[in-house]
């Protein structure tokens, strides 16, 4: 299918090729038949994209910031490479549109295919992976034209909710680009005294013409007029629609504002105010966040759970909804505010038209991909023979990109990375690009049945790893899969069951095992005898509440990322445990809780604790791990520093084992090496990684006989020796 992207690091616009998307139980999939370019903020996107380096720095601060602490906890070198992995991506456009439903989700309720629809959060493309609530039904009297603002004209209606002017109440509306157009009419048709305001003169012309008063900014002669125009008092609300980094459009609204207005700033303006204005009259200064509620919270857009309709009115899918009803009715018009349509394939001279006509205001582009499911494979380049292995990938978030590939590559398998695939495609097709492989997959499915695919690497979202471990071990595969390799004991007896079941390898993302510092360690622990007492410290950092992390589905950190140090203490005392207590801080919901400590017993008298906590300093490394016993103390501090016995450890290099694990993957693949014992020391620690949640929760995880160095009455169970 045809998608718009642009690069993030140059700005470059273009047309590619890319596998349909495939929609997830609360999506559905839809063939876009109009998408709607937001003259404002795909402009400013443009506009920032293409700037140096140095002008995204000052745009956005923030993001330096982050940066920086990174590079403080993480180190130079791989802060350096996820950043680059961030800046050569290629991001889709746009956000409103609306087709033809293909094929719906079984939690997608109300949606059936062939049904017209109106999206919101999906890009120019044409096909969409639409949430379930963000895809609204279009009533038969609306064209595609009409419905395509949907998305749009949804954040003019939330800035009308926001102001809360009741019938006969008057509004200014500041800045009459697209979304200020839509917001008059809107006001107008909910019986609103409107007065809009711009720079331009055509286009408070435009504003006049649907019943509004249009006035061209001139300050003290537009405030007047204003007043003239309010019975001297001012307007009861104002909504900034304006794009721009000035904060005058915010300084003006106070001063054509009767006394406690609200002011609800819509569009991206500066905000460098004087405090005086607004504490004079009292001022209520409001933000309208998108769409409305259930824009970026989780459970509403991934989940699909809306909200109670006697608690929350109007949600974005109702804005869309009423501004749908609102053009079925006749009360609303839009359609003469299209000014060029381009079909699909001339997107770049849509944007050119954009950027060059002062006069472009809503640019659309029209599609006729059919209503159908597709499973096209895209070839990136000439596939190349071997006699080696032959590998794919299930996945191309930002660790595969930044992380993964580029070991993978250093471990031996650059020439022989096969195909790919992900989710959405686009992000599947960019790493192929960059990476020499030779041909994007547009299913899982579609990448297992290829006989050019001899190990499958699962990279993808934490839910979906034993399902996709027991697909390719019975597709015949090798695999390795990332951490954690199962988030229930069912899924782990799935995953034991296909192993045996098979003939292929399976290998664990577990990686901290295969690190120099750590092969170090191991050797000078081995020459003596006895138990050892493992201190494992981890500063987690704290994870913004939109990380996927936090949603449930995805098992939380101490299954996806605590079992990496479990593995690690394990490995070094060379045993599983026999004893899993764990302890959280009784924060968040339970199994989800981010700051813990874990105890594991062994049977050889070996205690290994490890302490998680997201709340230490951010200049504090991530990771220190002391190890006492066998008459020896080792210190290793963030896999950058190597004591032993008190004595730095010098040209032993640093790193995490990534390379190290992917090279010895490919060496037991072709023969050339043994896997004995560590698999078996995966399945222990996902099963300590279940007890510890267990032991959280205080739920008991039941423990099925598995293929370990220990007797089955070893197994480990939460708080109890076995």
């Amino acid at each position: 299918m045809k998608q718009i992207v642009q690069s993030v690091s140059a700005g470059e616009l273009k047309v590619v090729d890319v596998p349909q998307p495939e929609p997830g139980a609360t999506e559905v999939l839809v063939a876009t038949r109009r998408s709607l370019l937001s003259a404002g903020t795909e402009r400013a996107v443009r506009e920032l994209a293409s700037a140096s380096l140095l002008r995204k720095a000052r745009a956005r601060p923030d993001l330096v910031r982050q940066v920086v602490n990174r590079a403080r906890t993480g180190g130079v070198r791989s802060t350096l490479a996820a950043v680059r992995s961030r800046l050569d991506e290629d991001m889709p456009l746009g956000y409103s549109a609306a087709g033809v439903v293909v094929t719906a989700g079984a939690a997608a309720d109300g949606i059936r295919p062939g049904m017209r629809v109106a999206t919101a959060s999906a890009g120019h493309a044409e096909y969409q992976a639409v949430p379930g609530l963000l895809a609204v039904p279009v009533p038969e009297s609306v064209s595609d034209q009409a419905a395509a603002f949907g998305a749009v004209a949804a954040i003019a209606l939330q800035g009308l909710r926001q102001a809360e002017v009741g019938l006969g109440g008057s509004v200014a509306v500041v800045g009459l680009g697209l979304v200020g157009q839509l917001t008059v009419r809107l006001a107008l048709a909910s019986g609103l005294n409107v007065i809009g305001i711009d720079l331009r003169q055509w286009t408070a012309e435009l504003a006049g013409g649907g019943g509004a008063v249009g006035l061209v900014e001139a300050g003290a002669a537009t405030t007047e007029q204003i007043r003239e125009l309010t019975r001297g008092r001012g307007v009861d609300a104002v909504l900034i629609t304006a794009a721009t980094t000035s904060s005058e459009p915010v300084a003006r609204s106070a001063e054509i504002a009767r006394d406690r207005a609200r002011l609800v700033v819509v569009g991206d303006v500066g905000l460098d105010l004087d405090r005086r204005r607004f504490y004079e009259r009292e001022l209520d200064l409001r933000f309208a966040r998108s769409y409305g509620p259930g824009r970026y919270d989780r459970a509403y857009e991934e989940w699909g759970v809306d909200y109670p309709i006697g608690h929350v009115r109007w949600t974005a899918r109702r804005n869309i909804e009423a501004y749908l009803d609102l053009v079925a009715s006749g009360r609303v018009a839009v359609d003469d505010l299209v000014t060029h349509v381009f079909d699909v394939q001339q997107a770049t001279s849509a944007y050119e038209v954009l950027a060059s006509d002062p006069r472009s205001l809503a640019v659309q582009l029209s599609y006729s991909a059919p209503a159908q499911v597709s499973r096209q494979t895209i070839t990136v380049r000439p596939r190349r023979t071997s006699a080696s292995p032959r590998a794919g990938l299930i996945g191309a978030g930002n660790y595969a990109k930044a992380t993964f590939l580029p070991a993978l590559k250093e471990a031996g398998w650059a020439d022989d990375l096969a195909a790919i695939t992900s989710a959405r495609g686009l992000s599947a097709r960019h790493a192929a690009e960059r990476n020499g492989i030779a041909v994007v997959a547009p299913t899982v499915e579609d990448l297992l049945v290829r006989d050019d695919v001899d190990v499958v690497f699962v990279l993808s979202r934490h839910d979906s790893h034993a399902r996709l471990v027991v697909q390719a071990l019975d597709a015949g595969k090798h695999v390795f899969v990332e951490k954690p390799l199962a988030l229930t004991q069912d899924e782990l007896d799935q995953v034991t069951a296909a192993y045996e079941r098979n003939a292929g390898h399976l290998f664990v993302g577990f990686n901290r095992r295969y690190a120099p510092m750590v092969v170090q360690a191991s050797e000078a622990l081995a020459a003596g005898s006895g138990p050892i007492t493992v201190a494992y410290r981890v500063n987690a950092g704290q994870l913004p509440d939109s990380h996927w992390y936090h949603d449930r589905r995805q098992g939380g950190r101490v299954r996806g990322e605590v079992c990496h140090f479990l593995d690690l203490a394990s490995w070094l005392v060379g045993e599983q445990p026999r004893v899993v207590s764990a302890h959280g801080s009784g924060r968040g919901e339970p199994g989800l809780e981010e700051d813990v400590s874990v105890l594991l017993g062994y049977p050889n008298g070996s205690t290994a604790t490890i302490t998680y906590s997201t709340r230490g300093h951010r200049r504090t490394p991530k990771e220190r791990l002391e190890v006492l016993g066998r008459g020896r103390t080792i210190l290793i501090d963030d896999f950058q520093r190597l004591e032993i016995d008190g004595r730095e450890v010098k040209r032993v290099p640093g790193g995490k084992g990534h390379r190290d694990l992917l090279a010895h993957t490919r060496r037991v693949v072709v023969g050339e090496a043994s896997d004995e014992g560590h698999l078996e020391a995966s399945f222990g620690t996902t099963r300590a990684a279940l007890s510890a949640v267990a032991a959280l929760t205080g739920i008991e995880e039941h423990s099925s006989r598995l293929p370990t160095q220990l007797d089955a009455d070893s197994a480990v169970r939460a708080g109890f020796a076995l």
